[in-house]
């Protein structure tokens, strides 16, 4: 398949008639996960232009900040893959240029379709990582099949923050409508102020799932996405580890569909949630984005490698992963998109094409 043209962006699809896939050539963002039946893609576009994140100066291009987050948010869309970060590089890696979640988000990847397989392939030189995922859409499927691999390419073991940055838009995200289920269980509301005084969460409070204790008293049910005028918030969620699979589901009432992911739970045993409810006002933000992010990986917050590290742990569960040297490490997940008239509580999966909503 040729390449394409996606909202001015490079791009290649996959295609079977029941749903469109789009992965952008910088970056190697799923743009959509298309359902041609209600005509809704889950995933987020930003209000903002989007352009190549080669392309972005901070000179030339201030409407999207000139910090070490503009690069990634000049060309951010839908799901992006945090690697070997997960968060803000440090003040030294910002100075030499490192983005925030890392290299993986701006890097130019191959891409080649062949039937119904779409690979997408680059290189990390500062993080001396190879990272390649092939997307399979099988005909009449409803269900992406992705397999994963990152290969250190060097010759020293690596710690690596290695998250699935999946993010929910308009119109599938609708506050005080959209629903959620996922197999959570202990959490932690992000340990500092994460939205400069507009969140409603208490901060570093742990709790059970999903009931967030509210910093006024009381607490908040994540499974229902907040109707609040403004906030912000982040939390982390261990996934159920007695379940070989985690997953989360989300249900938009107005389309009646049931979209998600779903993982091996020692692959990816965190998923932080992510709340941007026209909160941040600098650019591009400008108090107009509302989004959610469903963010499934191996560390379970956002920080800097330093604090990574340190932190090691959480619930007695490791807050990094370890790649030896010029080792390879795989993983298999999967997204589906199926029409439901209520919101599933429970999803299972065959480890390959197979997902069953219940």
């Amino acid at each position: 398949m040729a390449e394409i043209l996606y909202r001015n962006r490079r791009a290649y699809c996959l295609e079977n008639g029941e749903l469109r896939v789009t992965v952008l050539v910088e970056g190697g963002h799923v743009a959509e996960i298309f359902d041609h039946a209600s005509g809704v893609n889950p995933l987020w576009t930003p209000p903002w232009p989007s352009m190549e994140p080669s392309r972005y100066d901070p000179v030339l291009h201030p409407e999207y900040g000139r910090n070490a987050e503009s690069k990634l948010l000049a060309g951010i869309m839908g799901h992006n893959l945090c690697l070997d970060i997960f968060g803000p590089p440090t003040e030294e890696e910002a100075a030499a240029g490192l983005p925030v979640h890392g290299e993986a988000s701006v890097a130019p990847y191959r891409i080649e379709v062949e039937g119904d397989r779409l690979r997408a392939e680059a290189e990390l030189p500062e993080a001396r990582l190879r990272v390649s995922r092939t997307i399979r859409l099988a005909p009449g499927s409803r269900v992406a099949e992705f397999t994963e691999t990152v290969e250190n390419v060097s010759t020293t073991d690596r710690p690596v923050g290695w998250t699935q940055h999946v993010t929910l838009g308009p119109p599938f995200l609708a506050k005080g409508q959209t629903l959620f289920r996922a197999t959570a269980t202990r959490s932690k509301v992000f340990e500092s102020d994460f939205s400069q005084g507009k969140g409603r969460l208490k901060i570093g409070a742990e709790f059970d799932w999903p009931w967030a204790p509210h910093q006024d008293g009381g607490v908040v049910d994540l499974r229902v996405f907040t109707d609040a005028p403004v906030s912000g918030e982040f939390t982390t969620h261990l996934m159920d580890p007695v379940r070989e699979h985690a997953w989360f589901v989300a249900w938009s009432p107005a389309a009646r569909i049931a979209f998600g992911y779903v993982w091996r739970q020692a692959d990816f045993p965190w998923m932080g949630i992510w709340e941007e409810n026209y909160c941040r006002l600098g650019p591009p933000w400008n108090g107009q984005t509302l989004t959610r992010g469903m963010e499934f990986g191996v560390s379970p917050m956002p920080e800097n490698r330093r604090r990574m590290i340190a932190r090691r742990e959480m619930f007695g569960v490791p807050a990094f992963r370890w790649i030896p040297a010029r080792t390879r490490w795989e993983v298999r997940y999967a997204a589906f998109l199926f029409p439901a008239p209520t919101v599933p509580e429970e999803v299972s999966w065959d480890g390959h094409g197979v997902v069953e909503l219940r």
